[in-house]
């Protein structure tokens, strides 16, 4: 039964890669990836047996290792949706012994990318104890628990969490909890940099604590052995197995429970005759699919991980403005950059809709309605954001003389892109994840056309924005105001026009491709 676990994950993994050329691709590129980070910690740690101190192996080994397992049991929380492929939900229906299932659960683990480069790295750590023959020799041994421990500590962990993934609401802002460090991941990492230049000589005593702990015991024998303690190692080592024991016992439970009673998807009753935006709204056509995308924005976390974009863009902006000079001058452009990106929020509104939008085609909702609805609702929290963000940057650089270009630039990319997006969306649609589905999860059906077509609109974008970017270069170069008021007279004309040309145009080509637009949403779906 193990080994048919271990070929049922290896041909589900085949197949998917058989099915999709991009995934493929996916594939081989994180496989190249994993391979070149290997082959760095492999070299770092020959390096560091070879040439380092002991205290120093120590230091760098424990801190890695207790990093590695922290990761390990802290990602399928915030990762739950990428591979269910042996998922406990998916497999109470099957007559699978808990003992096989726990064996075939972390051999699996083992096998697949993450767990591959874990157990080589693991081991790898020979090469740092490589001029201590005994530490070497335990290294091999720990390093095998102690993957066992991050492995078993991930599994626990999905297992613990089937309830908490019962909730669709709690599934889906765990994905949107990753966005933000993955957003700032270049000032978290030069912050972690300058901490450590900061705080070496902490290091040592950070190494110590943890390998004293569940999370770097298994890592801190081999330097014990090294150091001439054999009893500290003893020791460890007991701490380090009964860190494993302790965790197959929790997954044993959680999985067990887990197999007796699968996850339910919960449910939420709604007072009557609460309407929420439905209820204030104008009664017309526009003004219902305006509520209906309102209460999108609101309630769906597909819409919401678009908005975590708003707040983040200036202090990124923010963060390397006062890296590199000290000063805030980058935060005068959050403005520009977030009312571009509000704008291109409607090129996936339809795709969103998935099937539903049927209820528009059957309905006959004209396409100028649900033009006009889609972007009102967007406008009515894009633009008062975009203006406030726009200020809110000019005033923290200090820079009230450029008030009037930063303005123009901001609001002209945003209604631009509100009209070149009403006639896009309503000539394509892409794919994109379900509702309920991972943010990190492939979509079906991606392409290599997807990609272009949003460049493309981006560069209609950019294009229709040439006239109002002149006049701000203007303004900017001559140092003269008046090319910055023109400049957002220009933006506010040209952008107005170009936003109700496209309600119109889109519009109307939304009422021929309608049924066209469904047929490919039910294809994506199905796809």
């Amino acid at each position: 039964m193990v080994a048919a676990l271990v070929r049922l994950r290896l041909q589900v993994l085949a197949n998917s890669l058989k099915r999709s050329t991009w995934q493929l691709i996916a594939t081989v590129i994180g496989a190249l990836y994993g391979l070149g980070v290997l082959v760095v910690v492999v070299g770092g740690l020959v390096v560091l047996g070879l040439f380092s101190t002991l205290d120093l192996a120590t230091t760098v080994v424990v801190i890695a290792g207790s990093a590695v397992t922290a990761g390990w049991i802290i990602l399928p929380l915030v990762l739950t949706g990428i591979d269910q492929t042996l998922e406990p939900a998916k497999l109470a229906q099957f007559p699978i012994p808990l003992r096989t299932l726990l064996i075939g659960l972390t051999i699996t683990g083992v096998l697949g990318v993450p767990g591959l480069i874990t157990t080589i790295a693991g081991l790898a750590t020979v090469f740092a104890w490589i001029r201590y023959p005994l530490a070497a020799a335990t290294a091999a041994v720990c390093a095998i628990i102690g993957v066992l421990i991050a492995i078993v500590a991930s599994r626990a962990v999905t297992a613990a969490s089937v309830g908490m993934q019962s909730s669709r609401r709690a599934r889906e802002l765990s994905g949107i909890l990753i966005l933000v460090p993955l957003f700032l991941l270049g000032p978290i990492l030069i912050g972690v940099m300058q901490g450590l230049r900061e705080s070496s000589d902490v290091l040592p005593q950070v190494a110590a604590a943890l390998g004293w702990s569940p999370l770097g015991a298994a890592w801190a024998a081999p330097a014990a052995v090294a150091a001439g303690d054999g009893l500290g190692a003893a020791v460890r080592v007991l701490i380090a197995l009964a860190t494993l024991a302790v965790l197959v016992a929790v997954w044993r439970f959680a999985l067990a429970r887990a197999l007796v009673t699968p996850a339910v998807e919960s449910t939420r009753a709604v007072s009557r005759g609460a309407l929420g935006a439905f209820g204030w709204v104008p009664q017309t056509p526009a003004g219902a699919v305006m509520a209906r995308c309102l209460t999108y924005w609101r309630r769906d976390p597909r819409y919401a991980r678009q908005l975590i974009i708003v707040p983040l863009i200036p202090v990124l902006l923010w963060f390397y403005s006062a890296f590199g000079s000290g000063s805030n001058a980058l935060l005068m452009w959050s403005g520009p950059l977030v009312g571009f990106s509000l704008a291109l929020t409607l090129a996936t509104d339809i795709s969103y809709d998935g099937t539903a939008f049927a209820t528009h085609v059957i309905d006959g909702v004209r396409g100028r309605d649900d033009r006009l609805g889609r972007l009102g609702a967007l406008a009515l929290f894009a633009v008062p954001a975009t203006i406030a963000i726009a200020l809110g940057g000019v005033g923290l650089s200090d820079q009230w003389s450029h008030a009037a270009s930063i303005l123009a630039l901001s609001l002209g990319a945003l209604l631009t892109g509100f009209g070149v997006v009403c006639v896009s969306s309503a000539r394509f649609v892409m794919p994109v994840p379900q509702a309920g589905d991972n943010p990190f999860k492939s979509a079906p059906g991606t392409t290599i056309t997807t990609g272009l077509q949003l460049f493309v609109v981006w560069g209609v974008v950019l294009a229709l924005l040439l006239p109002t970017a002149a006049l701000v270069v203007a303004s900017f170069v001559s140092g003269n105001a008046v090319f910055g008021w023109l400049s957002l007279a220009c933006a506010l004309i040209t952008g107005l026009v170009v936003t109700v040309l496209g309600i119109r145009l889109g519009g109307a080509l939304l009422d021929r491709t309608g049924p066209v637009l469904l047929g490919q949403l039910r294809g994506l779906r199905g796809a």
